[in-house]
């Protein structure tokens, strides 16, 4: 298996898919904030936490991002130049989307922004991951406490961790709704649709382009 961030395989394409999901994912925070009609767990936290601060929605999403970084340093994990850029362009893309988002507007159109922000959330996560070029911090904060304790059940530790920031944004001012429970129930199976369409197939083994020895037996088929 290539390192995590390796970047010997098809570079471009990763680079470019990787910053592609990154800044869809900022869109799709944006459309769904400007739905008003609720949002993700780590998201509602988000926008308790600026409503508490004063600071901007991407501005407290950078520094949440920052500080589970710092989390994974007891877990041994290793961030990849996805991760460490996961932290700063999303924050940045979604503070330069709300400014150019007009707020309210009819219920129709609300929930045009509420769907379509599922879905493009959908689509933004599979298109960096897929680029295999490190997790999410918040990701990468669940599958390394797994890692470190073999015992626990990662959906488990997702859901407890994820009713904690959303109980926590709730109680901070942030929106809870319908979208919140639309998020829940349709991004597992949307990622699960475009994570195939999206994945960049792993690069060739180091050795696997060396061409046997002139004397070497034909391999045997094994059926």
């Amino acid at each position: 298996m290539a390192l995590l961030g390796n970047l010997r395989h098809r570079p471009v394409r990763r680079l470019v898919q990787l910053y592609l999901g990154l800044a869809l994912y900022g869109v799709s925070m944006a459309l769904m904030i400007r739905s008003h009609l609720g949002l993700d767990p780590w998201d509602v936290f988000h926008q308790g936490l600026s409503e508490l601060t004063g600071l901007t929605f991407g501005t407290v999403t950078i520094g949440v991002g920052a500080l589970v970084l710092l989390l994974w340093i007891p877990l041994r994990q290793r961030p990849g130049i996805g991760t460490v850029s996961n932290v700063v362009v999303i924050g940045l893309v979604v503070d330069a989307t709300l400014a150019l988002l007009p707020t309210g507007g009819p219920l129709g159109v609300r929930i045009a922004l509420l769907i379509t922000g599922i879905v493009a959330n959908g689509a933004a996560t599979a298109l960096y991951l897929g680029a295999r070029l490190g997790p999410g911090p918040r990701d990468g904060l669940m599958t390394g406490y797994v890692a470190r304790r073999p015992g626990r059940s990662i959906r488990l530790v997702r859901t407890v961790i994820e009713v904690t920031v959303l109980a926590l944004g709730w109680l901070l001012g942030g929106t809870v709704g319908v979208g919140t429970v639309a998020y829940a129930l349709a991004i597992g199976p949307l990622a699960q649709f475009f994570i195939p369409l999206f994945a960049v197939p792993e690069g060739p083994a180091p050795d696997s382009t060396t061409p046997p020895p002139a004397s070497a037996a034909p391999a045997t088929p094994t059926g």
